[in-house]
């Protein structure tokens, strides 16, 4: 028996989040298995889910084209985890500050998109993220900004303003953890969540 972790395919950096997932599971010692999200019916199937970034408007418009959008909000609702990242943080929100986007309504947060800047504005930093011992190297491009939060709680800031925050078995971040080899962000997401239900396995010899 083995995890199965689906990736939401419609746009961004999904092998990249697949590969940090695997890195997550293997040195937890966790058989697994990565499914690709590109139409409905394979959400239910999944213990766990990452939703990547790319272009707000164009994802959210394929998850509702799709019949995806409501298998993730159920995946919440039965508090499996579900990490969601930059552009996917957007369209996780309850307030993308944008009507061309429909969001899931599952991170209690509003942002406002491009906060950080255009692409040229890219830039890391060494994040302080509560549950991680040592600063974790994250990766800013065409980073939305967090500008209010509800229910969910703050993990991360950046420049004194939230960038990581945790809603029940959904984190949301708004840097891009795949593209730094350092999973510790996905496997505390995706395999510490206390607020989330993750199977228990038996770890391999």
């Amino acid at each position: 028996m083995s995890l199965t972790a689906g990736v939401v395919a419609v746009q961004g950096d999904v092998e990249e989040h697949a590969d940090a997932i695997e890195r997550a599971a293997r040195e937890r010692e966790i058989p697994l298995t990565v499914r690709e999200i590109r139409t409905s019916g394979i959400v239910p199937d999944c213990d766990l889910l990452a939703m990547p970034g790319g272009e707000s408007t164009t994802i959210s418009r394929l998850l509702r084209r799709e019949g995806i959008a409501p298998e993730i909000r159920a995946h919440v609702e039965a508090e499996k985890p579900l990490l969601a990242t930059c552009a996917g943080l957007i369209v996780a929100s309850s307030g993308a500050g944008d009507d061309r986007v429909d969001e899931l309504g599952v991170l209690d947060v509003s942002v406002e998109r491009n906060a950080f800047g255009r692409q040229r504005d890219s830039f890391e930093a060494p994040l302080s993220v509560d549950g991680l011992e040592e600063p974790y190297p994250a990766v800013f491009i065409r980073a939305p900004v967090i500008d209010e939060v509800g229910d969910a709680d703050v993990v991360a800031s950046w420049d004194g303003r939230p960038v990581a925050v945790r809603d029940g078995p959904v984190v949301g971040t708004s840097f891009h953890p795949e593209l730094t080899p350092d999973s510790r962000l996905h496997g505390l997401a995706l395999f510490e969540n206390d607020d989330a239900t993750i199977p228990t396995l038996e770890r391999s010899a």
